[in-house]
């Protein structure tokens, strides 16, 4: 059975470069979210939600696989966790006032996975596992538009110096910042050393 292996059909997107900042179109994209305000390092909420984020991603990776939805059974693998990041005050958030943040985590599926599929997925997932954000989770099309991006490694800590960088090029571009600050995790932090950390920095903005 062929993998699917969205990291690699949406390389652009997932394996950019670390060397310069590059200008990509980012079509619009499934993905599995939820919500929440707060600090990441602290928060309860965003723990839950990242827990019921992958817990009824893998569930449903197992149901397609086995044939156990109205799909022929195919394998894919589970992407790496993404967040959206704002605050209500953006000087706030530029300052690091991680209490004030607001986030939404997300998970891509393929194109292929509905609602419907979700839900069953959810209530499978339950029943194994106590999931407080099960019920926050959703299925959403998301479209960036054309984005700045760069691969950052470090420690996420110390990402300001390269969030400013795409900033400072997209003024240089004469854009307009248009959407909400943008990382891809393509590490498990507890897994990996903080220097080694690589995240897909994204910024989408208007020409």
């Amino acid at each position: 059975m062929e993998k699917l292996d969205l990291k690699k059909t949406l390389k652009t997107l997932y394996k950019p470069s670390g060397k310069k900042i590059s200008v990509v179109e980012v079509p619009p994209l499934n993905f599995l979210m939820a919500d929440g305000k707060g600090d990441p390092n602290r928060s309860e909420d965003f723990q839950q939600a990242v827990s019921a984020l992958y817990s009824v991603s893998y569930t449903l990776k197992f149901m397609v696989k086995k044939g156990e939805t109205n799909l022929p059974a195919q394998d894919y693998a589970v992407m790496p966790l993404e967040a959206l990041w704002w605050s209500d005050d953006m000087h706030n958030f530029q300052l690091g006032k991680k209490d004030d943040w607001q986030w939404t985590v997300m998970v891509l599926q393929p194109d292929f996975i509905t609602a419907e599929m979700i839900d069953a997925a959810r209530e499978k997932a339950v029943k194994k596992k106590e999931l407080p954000a099960a019920g926050l989770l959703r299925l959403e099309k998301y479209q960036e538009g054309q984005s700045a991006q760069i691969l950052y490694t470090g420690p996420y800590a110390d990402e300001a110096p390269t969030i400013q960088e795409i900033h400072q090029f997209i003024d240089a571009q004469g854009g307009e910042k248009t959407g909400r600050h943008h990382e891809v995790y393509l590490n498990d932090p507890q897994r990996t050393a903080p220097e080694k950390l690589k995240t897909v920095i994204r910024q989408p903005f208007s020409s």
